[in-house]
C-alpha cells in the first residue's frame, strides 16, 4: 500500500482528489490502492526538562546546564488520535510519499512521524509549489527519492535542538538571576528571538537619545530666458558635516548676501532618459513589509492570509518563499495565468489586455531560484468575490507584482542644471514622465504609494547661459530621529541585519543566509515577543518594554549579536546540503551553552541591581 503523508487535512484533500482517493475514512482518504493521510502541523513535540528527570522539575541554578543524553519527543495534546491513525497505516505501507510543505519545517513534520513510528520502508518525496490540480499533477509526475531531501530533516532537528538548548537553559538561568535581583517574572531567551529583540531596543534607544541638530540650506530663484527655476546650494566640503550639510547659519547667510541679485552662469544643463524596470514578484518578507506599510497588517496575520490564499483558495503559489525570481520553464504558462486573473476578477481585464505576454523581465532567472520560486497567481485562480477583505488586499499585491513583469519600463527624463555664482555652486533637478509603463498598473490611491515628484525645470536651458538670481534665502532645517520599528520594518531589519554587523565574514554570511530567522519563522518570532510583553504595539509601531532592555543589557553579547545566529544558520544550511553532520553541530551547541551558563554563574552578581529597575514583574507560578 502506498501512503501519502501530508501536512494538513486541506492539503491531503487536494492531493487525494487528483489521485482519485475519494473514499473517506477516519483520518485518511482511500482509493486506487493508495491512502492519503495528514499530520496536524507538528504531531510531535520535544519534551520539557521536567519529563527527563525529577532533578530538572525545579528551577535551580545548580542543575544547569540541562543537557539531555538522548532526545525525546511525545505526541502533542489533542494530536493522539491522528497519530494513531498514521501509525496503523504505516504498518501496511510498502512506500511512504512525504507530501508535506516543501521546506525544512515540512520535511521535519513528516520525517519525525516516520522516525517515531520506526518506519523503515521506502520513502519518496512530493515537492509542491502550488495546490491547484495542474500543479499537483505536475509534481506527482516528478516525484523523487526521499533520500534527496532527508538532510533537510537533519537540519530541522538541529534547529529544534539548538533552540531547545538555548531557550531552556538561558531562560532558566536569567529568570533565576532576575529573581535574586527582585524581579519575579520569566525572562525568556531565544536563539533568534533575542537578537531580534535587540534590534528594537537599539532603535528605541537611538530615538530617545537622539539630539536634533539645526542645519541650513540656501535656495535661489533663477530667472532665465525660458523661465524661472529653483536651485539649492551645494555645500563646499570645507563647510559640510559628514552628511554634506551646513551647520553654520552665519556661513549660509554670507552666501545669500553675496549671490542675491547677482548674475549666475549655467555650467551644466543635461537631460538623460531614465528607465526603471518593474519591481520583482514577491517573496514572503517583502509581502509582509508591503502589507504592514499599506494596510497596517501584522506579519503573522499576513502569513495567515497568504496561507489561506495558497491552501484554501488555491489562488497563489507557495507563500513561505525567500525567492523573488521565477523559473524560465514557467514562461510558457504566462497566457494561462493571464486567463485565470480575468476569470477570478473581471476588473483585471483592462490591465491584462495592456500586458505583453512576450516581455521577459529580469525576474525569469533559473540561476536565482532557491527551494521555491516567487509568490505568483496560479493558473487555477479563485474568484475574488469569495475572498475576505484581507485576502483581496494581499492577492491584489501578488497579482499586480506578477503582471508588472509584462509591462514596459517606467521612463522619465531627468534634468540636472548647475549654476555658478560668486564662487558658489547651486544645483536643480527635475523629472518629466515620458511613459508610465508598469507604474500605471502599480499606482494606488493609498498615501503609502505617493511619490514626491521633483518640480519640472524649464526646457531649453543651455550651458554657458547667464541667469539672474532673483531671490536668495536661508531655510532652517532640523535633523530627525529614525522611525520606530513596525512589524514590516523589523522583518526587513532581520533580513538585512548583516549591514549592522562589523565583522566582514559574518556580514557576508548573513547576506548569504538572508539574515536571521527564515521566511516562515520571522512572523512567529515577532508574535512571541509581543505575547511575552517584551514588545508592545502603539499603532503600527513596536516599542521595547523596560524588562526587554534590561534583558538585552545583561545577556552576553554573543547571545544578542546576530552574527552568532548567522554562524548557526550557516551550519544548518550545511547540514541541509549534506556538508556537515548533525552530531558535530549539536556538540558545538552544547559547548557554547555550557560556557554561557558557567560565565553567568561566575559573573551574574554584577547584574543584580539592574532587575530592581523594572519592578517585581509577573507573579511567580
Amino acid at each position: 500500500m502506498q501512503i501519502y503523508l501530508c501536512e494538513k487535512p486541506s492539503q491531503a484533500r487536494d492531493i487525494a482528489r487528483v489521485l482519485g482517493a475519494t473514499g473517506k475514512r477516519d483520518g485518511y482518504l482511500e482509493g486506487n490502492n493508495l491512502r492519503v493521510t495528514w499530520c496536524l502541523g507538528h504531531l510531535l513535540e520535544m519534551l520539557a526538562p521536567d519529563a527527563y528527570q525529577d532533578l530538572w522539575k525545579v528551577w535551580r541554578l545548580e542543575t544547569l546546564p540541562i543537557l539531555p543524553s538522548a532526545w525525546r519527543v511525545e505526541v502533542r495534546d489533542k494530536a493522539g488520535r491522528q497519530f494513531r491513525v498514521i501509525r496503523e497505516l504505516l504498518k501496511s505501507a510498502r512506500e511512504v510519499v512525504i507530501a508535506t510543505d516543501a521546506d525544512r519545517e515540512g520535511e521535519t513534520i513528516g520525517r519525525e512521524v516516520l522516525e517515531h513510528c520506526r518506519y523503515r520502508g521506502r520513502v519518496s518525496r512530493l515537492w509542491l509549489s502550488a495546490l491547484d490540480d495542474e500543479s499537483i499533477r505536475k509534481a506527482l509526475a516528478a516525484q523523487f527519492p526521499g533520500s534527496k531531501t532527508e538532510p533537510l530533516y537533519r537540519a530541522g532537528l538541529g534547529r529544534a535542538r539548538a533552540d531547545w538548548l538555548v531557550g531552556m537553559n538561558l531562560t532558566r538561568a536569567y529568570t533565576l538571576l532576575g529573581r535574586r535581583g527582585g524581579y519575579s517574572g520569566v525572562l525568556t531567551v531565544g536563539r533568534v528571538q533575542t537578537p531580534t529583540l535587540k534590534l528594537v531596543v537599539d532603535r528605541d534607544r537611538l530615538i530617545e537619545e537622539f539630539v536634533p541638530r539645526d542645519y541650513f540650506e540656501v535656495w535661489i530663484d533663477c530667472g532665465a530666458k525660458v523661465g524661472r527655476f529653483r536651485a539649492k546650494w551645494e555645500v563646499p566640503e570645507s563647510l559640510a558635516d559628514e552628511e554634506g550639510r551646513c551647520l553654520d547659519r552665519a556661513k549660509a547667510e554670507e552666501v545669500v548676501q553675496r549671490v542675491a541679485n547677482r548674475p549666475g552662469r549655467v555650467v551644466q544643463a543635461e537631460t538623460k532618459r531614465q528607465k526603471e524596470a518593474p519591481p520583482l514578484p514577491l517573496d514572503l518578507s517583502t509581502l509582509q513589509q508591503e502589507a504592514s506599510r499599506r494596510f497596517g497588517m501584522g506579519a503573522a496575520r499576513t502569513l495567515e492570509v497568504a496561507q489561506s490564499l495558497y491552501e484554501t483558495r488555491k489562488a497563489i503559489t507557495y507563500p513561505r518563499t525567500d525567492c523573488r525570481h521565477l523559473p524560465e520553464s514557467q514562461f510558457s504558462e504566462v497566457s494561462q495565468v493571464f486567463v485565470s486573473l480575468v476569470r477570478s476578477d473581471a476588473s483585471m481585464g483592462p490591465w491584462v489586455d495592456k500586458a505583453d505576454a512576450g516581455l521577459r523581465s529580469k525576474a525569469w532567472d533559473d540561476g536565482k531560484i532557491t527551494a521555491h520560486h516567487a509568490m505568483i497567481p496560479t493558473k487555477a485562480g479563485s474568484p475574488v468575490a469569495g475572498m475576505s477583505g484581507d485576502e483581496v488586499r494581499l492577492y491584489d499585491l501578488i497579482r499586480r507584482h506578477y503582471l508588472a513583469q509584462f509591462y514596459p519600463p517606467f521612463q522619465y527624463d531627468r534634468t540636472v542644471v548647475e549654476v555658478a555664482a560668486e564662487g558658489e555652486l547651486f544645483r536643480a533637478t527635475g523629472n518629466v514622465e515620458i511613459a508610465s509603463g508598469w507604474k500605471e498598473l502599480m499606482r494606488r490611491e493609498s498615501k503609502a504609494d505617493e511619490v514626491e515628484e521633483e518640480p519640472c525645470l524649464p526646457p531649453g536651458l543651455k550651458k554657458g547661459e547667464v541667469v539672474e538670481i532673483l531671490t536668495a534665502r536661508v531655510e532652517n532645517k532640523r535633523t530627525k530621529p529614525p522611525n520606530r520599528h513596525t512589524e514590516g520594518s523589523l522583518i526587513l531589519a532581520m533580513k538585512n541585519v548583516g549591514r549592522m554587523v562589523e565583522d566582514p565574514r559574518f556580514r557576508q554570511t548573513l547576506r548569504e543566509t538572508s539574515g536571521i530567522g527564515t521566511e516562515a519563522t520571522r512572523a512567529g518570532i515577532i508574535e512571541n515577543l509581543l505575547q511575552r510583553n517584551l514588545l508592545t504595539k502603539q499603532g503600527k509601531n513596536l516599542i521595547s518594554s523596560p524588562v526587554a532592555r534590561v534583558l538585552v543589557d545583561v545577556l552576553p553579547r554573543s547571545v544578542t549579536n546576530p552574527a552568532t545566529t548567522a554562524i548557526w544558520e550557516q551550519a544548518l544550511e550545511e547540514i541541509a546540503r549534506g556538508e556537515r553532520s548533525l552530531e558535530e553541530f549539536e556538540g558545538k551547541a552544547v559547548i557554547w551553552v555550557t560556557r554561557l551558563i558557567a560565565a553567568m554563574k561566575s559573573e551574574g552578581e554584577r547584574h543584580l541591581s539592574r532587575f530592581s529597575e523594572i519592578g517585581p514583574g509577573a507573579p511567580r507560578r
